[in-house]
């Protein structure tokens, strides 16, 4: 096998016309990869993935091959997948306000240009799910939000509305599967490309808590911040840390390591309603 490419979480290897998509134990938040690893994520953010896109696959296909017919060392943490050729741009879904588009709309009254009634705040619920892209920035760099129109310009018209829609339609899906499991999404990232035959399919992960935020639905509140099923909690320790954000990152606490991997596995129990061994 060769190594084609080394993200922050995931490694890429050729096998062939295949690829294995390798999840590893890494996490990163501000776009940089912390020090300490949180134990079983990788198998965990594959786990969920697999699950979420036989989901899903009525409504968008994606580009799984298996699950099983991978190298004995990556088991249990890698995709046998078909290459695709990448969407150059981060497919962003939010249903709730928080993070980066509650700062954007707090300085702006829009979120990636989509204007937004006055009023809103923490955790507020949109009147309707939105489709906020962002730059795909390299490693240790930060992506930077994209208007519709810069998608446009980026991708053309054609394929930038597709996205909008398949980004919209894969949130509600999944925003509509968590809720009747008592699990509200607040947004989502997902990662779409174009197979060698011309079809749009999901890449990379889906709906971890790695690229979603997960809220309980029996503890929401808006106007605060929620308790996350999601790197969340690693974000709020980095942010009352005092590192600057800039590589290289402090070792994360083992309290906080402990902590990750409890709110990782509980989503992953809640939503799949399988248990965690």
């Amino acid at each position: 096998m060769e190594l084609l490419h080394s993200g922050k979480v995931r490694d890429v290897y050729a096998d062939g016309d295949d690829l294995f998509l390798v999840a590893s134990d890494r996490i990163s938040v501000y776009d940089v990869v912390l020090p300490t690893p949180i134990p079983d994520k990788g198998k965990l953010l594959t786990a969920l993935s697999l699950w979420w896109f036989e989901q899903l696959a009525d409504l968008v296909p994606n580009h799984v091959i298996s699950a099983t017919d991978v190298p004995a060392e990556f088991a249990g943490r890698a995709i046998r997948c078909r290459r695709l050729e990448m969407i150059p741009v981060e497919c962003v879904a939010r249903g709730f306000l928080t993070g980066g588009g509650l700062k954007e709309y707090e300085s702006t009254g829009a979120v990636s240009g989509v204007e937004l009634p006055r009023g809103l705040g923490e955790a507020s619920i949109l009147p309707e799910p939105i489709f906020t892209p962002s730059t795909k920035a390299p490693m240790g760099e930060h992506d930077e939000p994209m208007t519709f129109v810069e998608v446009v310009d980026k991708v053309g018209a054609e394929t930038a509305e597709r996205l909008r829609q398949l980004t919209i339609d894969v949130y509600c899906r999944g925003a509509e599967l968590a809720a009747e499991r008592g699990i509200l999404v607040a947004d989502t990232k997902i990662e779409l490309g174009w197979t060698a035959d011309g079809n749009l399919v999901l890449g990379d992960e889906l709906l971890t808590p790695d690229s979603s935020r997960f809220w309980p639905a029996e503890s929401y509140q808006p106007g605060r911040a929620q308790f996350s099923y999601d790197k969340q909690y690693v974000r709020d320790w980095a942010a009352e840390s005092g590192w600057d954000k800039q590589s290289p990152a402090p070792e994360v606490p083992a309290e906080v390591v402990d902590a990750t991997r409890a709110r990782y596995v509980d989503v992953y129990e809640k939503l799949t309603g399988n248990r965690w061994e």
